[in-house]
């Protein structure tokens, strides 16, 4: 297709739309005697900017838009566009289709060259081959998924030297295995490790349960879950009285959770996706079981087929009574249009559902705060070199977020971000731009961003940056 401009202005020394957020952190500011604004930073945190960075900051863009699974692609590439719309008074928010989209932030312009992985590790690798030797990009960011991003950074990242931030694919191992970390690698989506440690933290510390039964998909994602969520719940007490590994699509359900029962499970984790969960929800919600069911909020497809599966079981409409006698969760949401009160949320929901007709969804925050984060190395540095927004990207605490002001750290250790998460009850929906019949209710509970990641000092963690 046809290369598309969004020429868009602000005048830097008014710091435009960055707004009070953007501020976040600053000690003050000086006047370079040029008419120029330099905000410094305190530490910990906020905005830091260089008038100076001026030109144009290349990045390849390995995200799926086409196939049954464009939506993951869609809703990556939307909140990324996202993040770069907040920076700036003009409207970014060009389609979720290969082509170049042009952004313009200060005098910076941000050039993004969008490539169809097609949820294929081997389109990805040829694709980001292509964008780093003849695109000469200065940065890559994606995938969506974790095969594709791992392939990525072993055969292109760390062979070429290239900044690449990863997003939103979820696998724990991008940024705790040794083979895959590298000083180069950066990822501000949530992981699978987030989602079990926060709601491992939970159950133990709001919850009854005393005895867990772990299952998980026989896959990167599903052992993440289980390995992450058996070492929060151990640490604080909870017995584990029973694992089980299924491959996708698992749906022979009456026996296994017969066995967690006889076990004397209080409860259950479920580390499934799409494929996977309905067959379970169904089982155990005709099998009068006592336990309860614990594990995370998914993307707007997969709750659409959770939610379906409920209305079969528990009857239409849905009732906020109904799901809570149903002993299902609460669960972990990375990130949902609801769970963060904030002026940058606010106005991510608003324009990001006006541009888009649905309301932002669990990839969501990530990639906004990706391309955010690439907009405050730039500033910071006062350069559109790709070595120079790697080193201020290192230890970056990002000042706009849709989790708040300074809501997401890279942690030096393995370059990913750590930030909070929430817990919420499963309720009705009643949402318009939500295409399923429940939704994450009101935040239960938040987990900490110090409580969500892998520890640098733990077993789990192979990589030592």
């Amino acid at each position: 297709m046809e290369r598309t401009n969004y020429t868009r202005r602000r005048m830097l020394a008014g710091l435009g739309a960055a707004g009070v957020a953007g501020l976040a952190g600053c000690s003050g500011e000086t006047n370079d005697g040029d008419g120029t604004a330099t905000a410094t930073a305190t530490e910990g945190g906020g905005a830091t900017v260089n008038a100076s960075a001026s030109g144009t900051v290349s990045i390849g863009v390995l995200q799926p838009v086409s196939g049954d699974l464009s939506y993951y692609g869609q809703q990556a590439l939307w909140g990324f566009y996202q993040g770069l719309n907040y920076k700036a008074d003009d409207e970014f928010t060009p389609p979720a289709e290969t082509g170049t989209y042009t952004a313009t932030v200060g005098d910076v312009d941000y050039e993004l060259i969008v490539r169809d992985t097609q949820l294929s590790a081997d389109t990805a690798q040829t694709l980001a081959t292509d964008l780093v030797s003849s695109e000469d990009v200065d940065m890559l960011f994606g995938c969506t998924s974790s095969a594709s991003a791992n392939r990525v950074i072993t055969t292109v990242s760390k062979q070429s030297g290239v900044p690449t931030m990863i997003g939103p694919a979820a696998s724990a191992d991008v940024t705790s295995n040794a083979e895959t970390c590298a000083p180069n690698v950066f990822r501000a989506s949530e992981n699978t490790a987030m989602d079990a440690r926060s709601g491992g933290q939970y159950v133990a510390e709001n919850s009854d349960v005393s005895r867990v039964y772990l299952f998980g998909a026989d896959y990167s994602f599903g052992r993440a879950v289980v390995n992450n969520y058996r070492s929060v719940l151990e640490a604080n007490g909870v017995e584990i009285v029973g694992q089980r590994f299924v491959p996708q699509g698992y749906s022979e359900w009456e026996g296994l959770l017969d066995n967690a029962e006889s076990a004397g499970a209080e409860g259950i984790v479920a580390g499934f996706t799409v494929s996977t969960l309905p067959q379970l929800f169904t089982t155990f919600l005709n099998g009068g079981y006592d336990f309860t069911v614990f594990g995370g909020f998914a993307t707007q497809i997969t709750t659409n087929i959770v939610g379906q599966t409920l209305q079969r079981v528990l009857g239409e409409p849905l009732t906020a009574d109904a799901l809570a006698e149903a002993n299902f969760g609460p669960f972990t949401t990375r990130y949902h249009w609801n769970q963060y009160d904030n002026e940058i949320n606010n106005a991510f929901v608003d324009s990001y559902t006006s541009a888009y007709g649905v309301v932002p969804d669990l990839f969501s925050s990530g990639t906004f705060t990706a391309s955010s984060a690439i907009v405050q190395a730039v500033e910071a540095g006062g350069s559109t070199e790709g070595a120079d927004i790697q080193s201020e990207l290192r230890g970056m605490v990002v000042a706009d977020t849709p989790k708040g002001a300074d809501g997401y750290e890279f942690q030096t250790y393995n370059n990913q971000a750590r930030s909070a998460m929430t817990i919420a009850d499963v309720v009705p929906n009643d949402e318009e731009n939500w295409g399923a019949a429940i939704k994450p209710s009101e935040p239960v509970a938040t987990v900490d961003m110090s409580n969500t990641t892998i520890p640098g000092d733990s077993d789990e963690m192979g990589c030592d940056l």
